[in-house]
C-alpha cells in the first residue's frame, strides 16, 4: 500500500522536469495522458464557462492593480461595492456586460474615468422626482 506523504513546494527552489521526464511524457501516446488525466480527481474537466470566468476575473484582478488600489478602494473610487469587486476577482460571479466594458476602460484610462467621476460628483445634483414634475393623480382618485 502506498503512502501519503505531505509536500510544500518551496517558491525559491520550484521543482522541473529533467530532459529525460519531457522526453518520456513525450513519448506517450495520447489516450495514455488523456486516460491519466481523467482518472486524476485532482484534475477536474474545464468547461468553457470556467474558461470565461477565469478571465473575467483576471481582467477585473489586472484592473484593479494597474489601479495601486485595495479592493475597497477600488470599489468605493469607481461606484462598486467591495463585496462585488472581491466576487468578481474570485470568479464567483461575473459582471454584466457593461460593466466590463466600463473596466475595461478604467484599465486603459483611468485618469479619464476619474476625472468624469469627479465633474459628476462636483456638480450639483437635481433631484429626478420633483414633486412639480409628476402628473396629477387626482382624475384617478376620483374615478
Amino acid at each position: 500500500m502506498d503512502k501519503t506523504i505531505a509536500h510544500t513546494p518551496d517558491p525559491d527552489d520550484p521543482a522541473t522536469l529533467s530532459e529525460a521526464d519531457f522526453a518520456f511524457l513525450d513519448s506517450l501516446p495520447d489516450e495514455t495522458t488523456e486516460a491519466a488525466a481523467k482518472s486524476d480527481p485532482d484534475n477536474l474537466p474545464v468547461t468553457e464557462t470556467m474558461v470565461s470566468r477565469a478571465r473575467t476575473a483576471h481582467l477585473v484582478r489586472r484592473t484593479r492593480a494597474g489601479t495601486g488600489l485595495s479592493q475597497s478602494r477600488f470599489a468605493t473610487r469607481y461606484g462598486f461595492s467591495a463585496a462585488a469587486v472581491r466576487d468578481w476577482e474570485q470568479g464567483r460571479r461575473t459582471p454584466e456586460a457593461s460593466t466590463l466594458c466600463y473596466l475595461r476602460v478604467i484599465e486603459h484610462e483611468p485618469q479619464a474615468v476619474e476625472r468624469a467621476l469627479a465633474m459628476i460628483r462636483s456638480s450639483p445634483r437635481v433631484s429626478r422626482h420633483r414633486r412639480r414634475n409628476r402628473p396629477s393623480l387626482d382624475k384617478w382618485r376620483n374615478a
